[in-house]
């Protein structure tokens, strides 16, 4: 078809070579508008289902994230049809021309938005966009030749490989579009393990072997890219594992005891824990230190190597009911009958106590100046305190005392004069 026009424009054009070129640049800024129009199209009718999709699968419901998969979605259709209809015709300089700028510019606005949209620095997009742009244009017109011969002459040799700028500016070009397609898996699968039925511990496992596992595959795709042999590396690696053993010993050393504390679920996000002075809630188990948030708003970093080997009371390692010993001291004129049950009332009136297993109220001791007893009763959310629940229990008990005439002593001395000396001083003995 497209044979057949060119040809019957070519026989009508009494210059053929300068019209035709005119003729297929008018065509080819045709395509190039039927192109923008299909992708203004697909990004009115289709972008916001991908958006929709990106934030039920990524979690993440932004305006700006909006509009980013929609012009992304727009500047993508339009350079692979520009790309399509550049690759089935033979075309003059001119339309060549045209086609190049638009995937270009296309190209360069997508990456652009890609690298801005996985939070990176703006002028890192900027910068990579340019760069894709450039590229895209010299390369689609047949010129990017002279530009990457002079990129590969400004290098300096080392032993027998050579370290050229063109292979810096590739490789960083390579390394930045393949983490930000990395940091997108990544926010996916991160939101799609954290929705799933698996709990705390598990989730927060599957979502580290996930990131560690993207971010080797994007470092293998890297290498094969770049055309780096594996071998090649194999003394840097050696080198660098010895590093490691030396310099990192404490990170790997936490590293790992931080899977193996997510592998057994010792410890999960959501535990309350007492680890020496501090004592909290597993906020989260990072790579280095698990975060205890306490109820002070303070969070303490705590090094996995140290829930490994020190003492850890976790207070919901194997379900979340926790007892909470209460002490109350009563007079010894109270009727203890009346005492027990109103302590227990109390327990009933907070809503924060179990009815499985009941509360119980325990007689302890005669004390000097009362009868002490403590209450015993069991919560399943101490995560959200132990001092406030104490108070709530014991202003509780304070208001059923008060109005039953219940009196809660407090000490008290009988004091002795032993004797009036003529100078005024008087001995005191207490008993």
């Amino acid at each position: 078809m497209m044979e057949q026009i060119f040809g019957y424009l070519e026989s009508l054009a009494p210059d053929t070579s300068r019209n035709l070129q005119f003729i297929e640049g008018a065509v080819a800024a045709g395509l190039v508008a039927i192109a923008l129009f299909a992708g203004w199209l697909l990004s009115r009718y289709i972008g916001p289902k991908l958006r929709n999709v990106w934030e039920t699968r990524a979690g993440y419901e932004s305006e700006l994230a909006g509009r980013r998969i929609r012009d992304m979605t727009r500047r993508a259709t339009t350079f692979i049809l520009c790309g399509f209809f550049l690759a089935i015709w033979q075309w003059q300089l001119i339309p060549q021309v045209i086609f190049a700028l638009t995937i270009a510019i296309t190209m360069g606005l997508f990456t652009n938005d890609l690298i801005r949209g996985v939070r990176m620095p703006d002028w890192l997009g900027t910068t990579m966009g340019l760069t894709v742009f450039i590229s895209a244009a010299l390369g689609l017109v047949g010129n990017i030749d002279r530009i990457t011969i002079a990129l590969e002459r400004v290098g300096i040799d080392v032993g027998t490989n050579r370290i050229s700028l063109l292979a810096v500016v590739t490789t960083i070009m390579t390394a930045v579009i393949l983490l930000a397609v990395a940091r997108v898996l990544m926010k996916l699968v991160t939101h799609v393990i954290g929705n799933s039925d698996l709990d705390g511990a598990q989730k927060v496992l599957g979502q580290k072997l996930a990131t560690v596992a993207i971010l080797a595959a994007a470092f293998m795709l890297g290498l094969d890219v770049l055309g780096i042999d594996l071998t090649a590396l194999a003394v840097f690696s050696g080198a660098f594992g010895l590093a490691i053993g030396f310099g990192m010993q404490k990170t790997i050393g936490n590293l790992i005891a931080g899977i193996i504390l997510l592998m057994d679920r010792s410890i999960k996000p959501g535990d309350v824990i007492a680890v020496g002075d501090s004592f909290g809630w597993v906020n989260k188990i990072g790579v280095r230190a698990v975060s205890v948030l306490t109820r002070e708003g303070k969070e303490h970093l705590i090094p996995n190597e140290n829930l490994m080997t020190q003492e850890v009371e976790n207070w919901s390692y194997s379900n979340k009911n926790v007892r909470i010993s209460i002490p109350v001291g009563v007079s010894y004129n109270s009727d203890m009958d009346q005492v027990i049950e109103l302590m227990k009332q109390a327990c009933v009136d907070v809503p924060r106590v179990l009815n499985h297993p009941k509360p119980v109220v325990w007689m302890l001791e005669f004390g000097d100046n009362s009868v002490n007893f403590e209450i015993r009763c069991w919560i399943n959310d101490p995560q959200s305190g132990v001092g406030n629940f104490k108070a709530a229990v014991l202003k509780r008990v304070w208001d059923l005392f008060k109005e039953h005439g219940v009196e809660i002593p407090f000490p008290q001395r009988d004091v002795h004069i032993k004797s009036l000396p003529e100078n005024g001083t008087v001995e005191l003995s207490s008993e």
